[in-house]
């Protein structure tokens, strides 16, 4: 029986032509980290190309995509490439009447020899590329050739798509498809599928009408033709959703068995008290949510939700109106916040709102409040002393802090609800270590309330987030102004100097503005918090001449420290109280700044995207960002978020140097064109592969999704998750599946499985 686990020098054998004794498939597969014969067979094309019509040569037009039947009539030697990047070797072709090359490039002369020798001269071929012509004579570019057998029909050939697999030229596209052919073979032999049987359930396969896994994989290498090819994906796309779903499903069934204890809120505690005083009404999502988590807060179960909203909804208002409940139920709660200066604002934000209610009856405070202390890394030691013992004896009933919340020493009397902000930037063993001490007071497990600032699409929460309830404040509180965003080509000097005088323009109203950049210091080789390198499909501009070609070096980023010397010697804003704002500034000095600047007392910040997520200066009106095509669309719509909170129209003007057709300067665009922080979710997804969105497989490891879209196919999702609950409940240890529940462990791991706990 073949063992899909073994190596693949074991599975896929040197080649047999006898050409190169150092053809040696295995060695040039292990390139693309493939090790084993699974490993190999769920290395999936990226893309398929149609043969088309056959077209005599002397029909061809140059750039089309075609396919020729011809007769190989001379196969060159191989021949190195300047500067020793290579090697290469051309095949002539000829239908009978005409000639055409095909040139075959490769990384060294060895991986010539089992290509080749399948195409001795003499020898027919259906040869499938890009039509080209230089100097009168017919080329193949990106050439695939396929051998035809006696008495095999060139036509039937034809209609069968070409796996196009990731590859590099270490290992090219011929070597994967001929190695995954050798192993369809054997396992077609072997007839046991051995190591690709069936574990989806009988019943649901057979409902859904799918291929057995064995047949999904041949068609998917293999394809007939376009509709044996989409037979064999839909039962690998199925594949994948309902093996996720699974995970998630009994991720949901564990929790269901957990206990908690209800956390019940008095008529007239805290609770109460901080919703008599609040100055404005809340909205109807606000409201709604509340209700949802107030009901779930008061079960004998752990509450898990998922709260997300977009740019201004009032998502810490709520978590603040949880935390809040917990008190008057008797016991604390914990927000954790990614960095120093969320956490310091949430402080600020959270005593703000509560007044008196934060003295907790110390100094003269109401005494139905509680205290809030802070707790971060940087603290000095009688401070942390003093935020330690208040939370161990339970003197403070909400506890603000970073990861220093992790750490070992830290001890709560009766830990009741765990608050994630910007839920993304932490991984389920940090989640998990602040829960666990909730535990060991042996009160059961905390409630979680998970907060994402980036409005998800409700498919990708279903997807990464579906063992949570999930709650979106999809309405937006009264006094939000509206912000106009301009994108500014940096290429226009005149354009770029308005962009100076608006931000004067403003300040001379009393306004306030932040610039952002993409790094700290000019010889940074690395983008700063979360900045992206330029993704533009676009090929490059020629070289200049004399150059030397290859790709021109990318344009360096801007970075603070060159920028705010701009903003101070610029004639329009050279009289402007301006600072910079970084995370390589100690803690004092962030905090120092950010103050200063709450307070009015700075008209500029230069900032890196520290001040992304948390920062509320109501008197701020201009965003400026330069390079904003080095930042992601959630990013940007983030910083865009920081003006217009109080009530003060906003201007975000996005400086960029990339042409408005490229991928960057299209995302621009969208976001110039919209505030629907859902809708530029979407656009988001629409852009990035779907391993981004579940984390890359750490090394050796699958990636979990390949065939499956989160955005495009949703039906697939929403039928597999269904079936996956169903099956659950029944059956919650997978006891009766376990070949379903090998899969589940073997599938869902590594980034993977660290994203589903990200909530």
């Amino acid at each position: 029986m073949l063992d899909l686990d073994a190596p693949l020098s074991s599975l896929v054998p040197r080649a047999g032509d006898g050409t190169s004794k150092n053809a040696n498939p295995a060695k040039w597969l292990s390139h693309l980290g493939l090790e084993t014969g699974r490993d190999l067979l769920w290395h999936l094309p990226r893309k398929y190309q149609d043969r088309g019509d056959l077209t005599p040569i002397r029909e061809l037009v140059v750039g089309e995509d075609v396919s020729i039947l011809a007769q190989v009539q001379d196969v060159g030697k191989a021949q190195p490439l300047q500067r020793k990047t290579g090697w290469r070797t051309v095949v002539t072709l000829s239908d009978g009447r005409d000639r055409i090359t095909a040139t075959f490039f490769m990384a060294n002369p060895h991986q010539f020899g089992p290509l080749l020798g399948k195409y001795p001269v003499g020898s027919l071929v259906l040869a499938t590329g890009r039509a080209g012509k230089f100097r009168e004579t017919w080329q193949l570019d990106k050439p695939v050739f396929e051998p035809l057998e006696e008495g095999e029909d060139a036509e039937a050939l034809a209609e069968k798509p070409i796996p196009l697999y990731p590859a590099t030229r270490d290992c090219p596209n011929f070597v994967v498809r001929a190695s995954v052919a050798t192993l369809l073979d054997a396992l077609a032999v072997d007839g046991q599928g051995s190591g690709v049987e069936e574990f989806l359930p009988p019943d649901v396969a057979a409902a859904e009408g799918l291929l057995p896994p064995l047949a999904a994989l041949e068609a998917v290498h293999r394809p007939r033709d376009r509709a044996h090819l989409a037979r064999g994906q839909d039962r690998l796309r199925f594949e994948e959703a309902f093996v996720l779903q699974t995970a998630l499903a009994l991720r949901r069934a564990s929790t269901a068995t957990q206990t908690a204890v209800p956390r019940v809120p008095s008529p007239d505690g805290i609770a109460a008290a901080f919703d008599e005083r609040l100055p404005f009404p809340l909205t109807g999502a606000q409201r709604r949510v509340g209700e949802e988590v107030a009901a779930e807060l008061a079960r004998p179960h752990p509450m898990q939700r998922l709260l997300q909203g977009d740019v201004g909804s009032g998502k810490t208002l709520v978590a603040l109106r949880a935390m809040l409940a917990v008190v008057d139920g008797g016991g604390q709660a914990a927000l954790l916040a990614p960095t120093e200066v969320l956490a310091a604002q949430h402080l600020r934000s959270i005593t703000g709102a509560l007044g008196d209610l934060a003295a907790g009856g110390f100094l003269g405070g109401d005494p139905r409040g509680t205290r809030v202390v802070l707790l971060t890394g940087s603290m000095g030691a009688a401070a942390r002393r003093e935020s330690l013992l208040a939370a161990a004896s339970g003197e403070a009933g909400i506890v603000v802090g970073t990861h220093a919340l992790l750490q070992e020493g830290v001890q709560f009397a009766d830990l009741g609800l765990v608050v994630v902000d910007e839920q993304h930037r932490f991984g389920v063993e940090q989640r998990d270590v602040l829960r666990r001490k909730g535990t060991e007071t042996g009160r059961g497990v905390p409630h979680l309330l998970a907060m994402t600032a980036t409005p998800i699409p409700r498919t990708v929460a279903m997807t990464l987030f579906g063992d949570l309830e999930t709650s979106v404040l999809d309405e937006l509180p009264p006094g939000r102004a509206d912000v106009q965003t301009v994108v500014v080509p940096q290429d226009k000097p005149a354009w770029v100097d308005r962009t100076w005088q608006r931000i004067a323009e403003e300040a001379a109203l009393g306004r306030q503005a932040y610039v952002v950049c993409a790094r700290i210091d000019a010889d940074d080789d690395d983008l700063a918090d979360g900045a992206e390198e330029p993704d533009d499909e676009e090929p490059p501009p020629p070289p200049a001449k004399g150059s030397g070609g290859g790709r021109p070096a990318p344009r360096p980023a801007a970075a603070v420290s060159q920028v705010v010397e701009v903003v101070r010697a610029h004639p329009a804003t050279a009289a402007l109280r301006t600072e910079v704002l970084h995370g390589r500034l100690l803690p004092a000095e962030k905090e120092d700044v950010m103050g200063r600047f709450a307070a009015g007392e700075l008209d500029v910040v230069v900032a890196t995207t520290v001040v992304e997520v948390g920062v509320d200066v109501p008197n701020a009106s201009v965003m400026v960002v330069v390079d904003a095509d080095r930042f992601g669309i959630s990013q940007l719509h983030q910083l865009r978020g920081r003006i217009g909170r109080g009530g003060l129209p906003g201007t975000c003007l996005l400086l960029s140097g990339t042409s408005p057709d490229s991928r960057a300067g299209r995302r621009l665009k969208a976001l110039a064109r919209t505030r629907d922080g859902f809708e530029l979710a979407r656009l988001d997804l629409a852009e990035r592969r779907e391993g981004d969105v579940l984390g890359a497989a750490q090394s050796g490891e699958r990636s979990s999704l390949q065939l499956l879209g989160v955005l495009q196919h949703a039906d697939v999702i929403e039928r597999a998750r269904s079936r996956a609950r169903t099956l659950v409940e029944v059956d919650p240890g997978l006891a009766r599946h376990p070949g379903l529940a090998a899969a589940v462990a073997s599938r869902v791991t590594g980034d993977t499985a660290a994203f589903l706990g990200r909530t």
